[in-house]
């Protein structure tokens, strides 16, 4: 096993997980794995990027979730017939290959996509969740996709419902658990600044 630190970062929508993560990259001069993944995956499977993103993170059912995908040759066979798995399956199962070689390769962030789950068994694994109070979560998404508050709220209930649905149907451990973390991190109690210096020292 890889003697290196990788740092998996859950987060609620809204809390500012991304930036923290870009930010702990920058001051450790590692790689942040986030929205990269999903064009990873949609260059080996042969698919559009906006295809594989309707499907990230997501179980909810729709016409993408059970879109069945080709080829044929990386199906299983079941009960004598051709069997390939949803997209969403697919693209989880690839994109836990990748997480996987990705921590074999050297230090990283990544963030989201179950990976503290997919990495368990990586000793040196720094597993993280970010949390903020509701109203900065409100503030933040509101400002960001500059849309009203209202819409900003019911943006966060739908993405939140979506990535607890996602971790717990692959996991069967609790979203935002400590018992499916290292710690849990409430960024509207420590500060942007603040919990980037606390997980830098961590890592260091």
């Amino acid at each position: 096993m890889t003697e290196h630190r990788i740092i998996t970062i859950g987060r609620e929508f809204g809390s500012g997980g991304h930036e923290i993560g870009n930010l702990l990259a920058t001051r450790l001069d590692i790689p942040l794995y986030d929205n990269n993944l999903i064009r990873m995956v949609a260059e080996k499977l042969d698919i559009r990027e906006e295809t594989a993103r309707a499907v990230d993170e997501t179980t909810l059912n729709s016409f993408l979730a059970g879109f069945i995908f080709e080829p044929i040759e990386e199906s299983s066979r079941l009960n004598g017939t051709e069997y390939v798995p949803p997209l969403t399956q697919q693209v989880y199962e690839l994109q836990c290959d990748i997480i996987r070689k990705l921590a074999e390769r050297g230090p990283c962030i990544i963030v989201g996509r179950c990976a503290d789950f997919v990495l368990r068994d990586h000793k040196n694994c720094i597993n993280v969740f970010i949390c903020a109070d509701w109203e900065d979560r409100v503030e933040r998404i509101a400002a960001k996709y500059d849309i009203s508050q209202r819409k900003a709220a019911d943006k966060i209930k739908k993405m939140d419902r979506e990535r607890r649905n996602y971790y717990e149907s692959h996991t069967g451990q609790e979203w935002g658990s400590i018992d499916s973390h290292h710690m849990l991190l409430n960024v509207s109690r420590l500060g942007m600044d603040r919990t980037v210096d606390i997980l830098e020292r961590i890592c260091r």
